[in-house]
C-alpha cells in the first residue's frame, strides 16, 4: 500500500512539475541605460536571474555580469563576485549592445529543502534536473556556523555549489526560490508525503553535532523555511 501511494504521488508531482520550472532563455542586449538593459527577448518571469556573456574575440567569451529580469523586455545588471575572470580584460560597464544574455542560467541545478525522505524522493524523481542534495547545504551551514536557513547563506551556498534554484516545501505549497535574485519565481499547491518532519530539514546525516543539526536540536521545520518568501 505504501508503495502504491508513492507511485501515485510521483505521477501527480510529475504533472504539476510541467509548468513549475521556468524555461531557460537566450537573448541579446539591444540597449543599455545605466544598470538597465533592453533585451531582444524578455525573461519568462520577472525576478529570474541570468548572466550577461561578453565575446572577447578569438573564440573567447566570459560571464560579464548578473542580470535580473524586470519589466517585460528589460533587466537590471550588476557585477557579481563569483564572476571575476582575472585572465581576461574586463570591458567598461556591465553590458554592451550585442552581449548574450542567458535567463535561468544554472536553473537545472536545484537544491531541495524538504521535511522528510519520502517527499524529497518524490520531488527528485518527478523531473529531470541536477538535484543538489541537502546534505551539502547542511555541511555548508555547519562550516559557516549558521543556526538558521537564511537568504544570505542560501546565496553564499549557491555561489559555492553552482545552485540555480532552491525547491522549498512549505505548508500546503512548494516554491522555487532564486538565491541570486532573492525572489520566489514560482509556486504551486503541494501535499507532503508522510507525516514525519525533520528539523531543520531532511538530510541523511545522523552524527552532526554542530548548531541546529545537533541530536538535541528541536524546532519546527515549517517555521524554519517560513523566512524564505
Amino acid at each position: 500500500m505504501k508503495k502504491i501511494s508513492l507511485i501515485v504521488a510521483f505521477l501527480f508531482l510529475s504533472i504539476l512539475e510541467a509548468g513549475f520550472f521556468p524555461p531557460t532563455v537566450t537573448c541579446t542586449v539591444t540597449g543599455v541605460s545605466g544598470s538597465t538593459i533592453s533585451l531582444s527577448r524578455p525573461f519568462p518571469i520577472s525576478g529570474m536571474s541570468g548572466v550577461v556573456i561578453h565575446k572577447y574575440g578569438n573564440g573567447l567569451s566570459a560571464i560579464r555580469s548578473i542580470a535580473v529580469g524586470g519589466s517585460p523586455g528589460s533587466a537590471r545588471v550588476y557585477k557579481g563576485d563569483l564572476l571575476d575572470h582575472n585572465g581576461l580584460p574586463f570591458p567598461r560597464g556591465l553590458a554592451s549592445v550585442g552581449d548574450k544574455v542567458i535567463a535561468g542560467y544554472l536553473y537545472k541545478n536545484v537544491l531541495v529543502i524538504a521535511p522528510n525522505a519520502q517527499t524529497y524522493s518524490a520531488i527528485t524523481r518527478s523531473s529531470s534536473r541536477h538535484w543538489i542534495h541537502p546534505d551539502l547545504y547542511a555541511a555548508f551551514l555547519v562550516r559557516q556556523g549558521d543556526s538558521s536557513i537564511s537568504k544570505s547563506n542560501l546565496e553564499k551556498f549557491a555561489k559555492e555549489a553552482q545552485v540555480g534554484l532552491v525547491y522549498i516545501v512549505k505548508s500546503g505549497t512548494a516554491i522555487l526560490y532564486d538565491p541570486i535574485s532573492h525572489r520566489v519565481i514560482s509556486q504551486k499547491p503541494f501535499n507532503v508525503i508522510g507525516s514525519e518532519t525533520k528539523y531543520p530539514f531532511y538530510t541523511r546525516f545522523t552524527s552532526l553535532k554542530s548548531g541546529f543539526f545537533g541530536r538535541s536540536a528541536k524546532g519546527n521545520y515549517y517555521s524554519g523555511v517560513g523566512a524564505i518568501k
